[in-house]
């Protein structure tokens, strides 16, 4: 469990949207158990819900937390439609850079970037069509580095160069799917990184 005790520390960092009555709950244990939630294969806020009321002791003696009781499903959703996507992110992203460079890495490194349209993730609400997001993968390390959510292809590949520009690695050897392969120049240069077109 020690890779997600980095992670709810990466988490706090986060700016609790919910006004300083509302919070019963800690954002980021929540953040938190949902992830671990996902991953036990909750896919719908009723399951992740769920998952909480069943391994709540558990959950709170490895974490540190003090569930009384899992959160309703309203008070999970209310967390997650006002939560900032970006800082989210940034969080992940900062979880991934320090489990990246405690990996020892021999010779060249290879970065896999790749396009996934997410199932289920159209929004009738907001007549939202589906999620198409972009991952950055650390093949050596068994890592996604990045995620980036863009339109859906062609308009992926600017979204691949941009991701490229703001992973900010070097002497990275990174690899897409035949779509990428364009004569298009990167609107800017990247920080001496060797993209690498595959099919």
């Amino acid at each position: 469990m020690v890779p997600f005790a980095t992670l709810l520390t990466a988490l706090e960092t986060i700016e609790d949207p919910r006004r300083p009555q509302g919070r019963r709950y800690s954002m980021s244990h929540l953040l938190l158990f949902s992830v671990l939630a996902v991953l036990a294969g909750a896919t719908s806020y009723q399951s992740i819900v769920t998952f909480m009321a069943v391994h709540r002791e558990r959950l709170n003696a490895t974490f540190g937390a003090r569930l009384r009781r899992a959160p309703a499903v309203s008070t999970l959703r209310h967390l997650f439609v006002t939560l900032d996507p970006d800082a989210l992110e940034d969080a992940f992203r900062r979880h991934a850079r320090q489990l990246d460079s405690a990996h020892a890495a021999d010779g060249r490194r290879i970065v896999a970037l790749d396009g996934k349209t997410l199932r289920g993730s159209f929004d009738h609400l907001h007549d939202r069509t589906t999620a198409h997001v972009l991952s950055a993968f650390a093949s050596d390390a068994a890592l996604i580095l990045a995620h980036r959510e863009v339109p859906a292809a062609p308009e992926e590949i600017g979204g691949v160069q941009a991701l490229m520009a703001d992973l900010g690695v070097r002497g990275v050897l990174f690899t897409a799917d035949a779509l990428h392969c364009q004569r298009t120049p990167f609107p800017k240069p990247l920080p001496a990184a060797m993209p690498c077109w595959s099919g």
